[in-house]
């Protein structure tokens, strides 16, 4: 079974933005590793990295932190058909999605992360599904030619399909954008590969670090 053991982000300044991420979410080199390129880059890069959590005052705690470590705003959290959410920008141009399924606070935050999901925005889902599920993800949710979630595998990481313009649409921004990703999926288990819409995946965990 395939799992995501980290992911890599590019960024300019590894210092300030180790420091944003602790500061913003709690997050260390476990799920999420920096490296410093500067390859060009404009507009959507066809991601965001979630973390699901298990009530709205979690959502509204990570989304204060952020905007106190520097974070942009994008959509404000609030209730939606799914749950409730926000969405903010990192300083390093990285948008993030918190969000939980429930509406209603059962008690106050706890600042668990439920869930690490890397959602990526396809050109081609049907394709891009049928590419990973040849990796050897396991599919666990399928809506139509829309969405689909692979099996964790008990990786700290979770990988999502959505189409590219409705991931933008949820995202709140313009799905129109070119150059680097400005990131690299990291697996043990999965070769060395560019899937179609240009996200690379390392061979290793340790890759990161090279």
């Amino acid at each position: 079974m395939a799992i995501i053991d980290t992911i890599t982000l590019d960024v300019a300044d590894t210092e300030s933005a180790a420091r944003f991420y602790a500061d913003a979410f709690d997050l260390d080199e476990r799920r999420l590793r920096l490296r410093a390129a500067d390859e060009p880059s404009s507009g959507f890069r066809g991601f965001t990295l979630a973390l699901t959590v298990s009530r709205p005052a979690d959502v509204d705690s990570f989304v204060a932190s952020a905007v106190a470590a520097g974070a942009t705003v994008l959509k404000p959290a609030a209730k939606s058909l799914w749950g409730y959410g926000g969405v903010v920008q990192a300083p390093d141009g990285t948008i993030w999605k918190l969000a939980t399924s429930a509406k209603k606070d059962s008690g106050p935050a706890t600042r668990q992360v439920d869930e690490f999901v890397l959602l990526i925005g396809v050109a081609d889902f049907a394709a891009t599904k049928r590419f990973y599920v040849e990796q050897g993800l396991a599919v666990t949710k399928s809506f139509g030619r829309v969405y689909a979630e692979f099996d964790a595998a008990g990786g700290p990481v979770k990988l999502a399909l959505y189409r590219r313009k409705a991931l933008a649409k949820d995202l709140g921004v313009d799905p129109e954008g070119s150059g680097s990703h400005r990131l690299v999926v990291n697996s043990s288990s999965v070769p060395a590969c560019t899937d179609l819409d240009g996200f690379r995946w390392a061979a290793g965990a340790a890759a990161a670090a090279a």
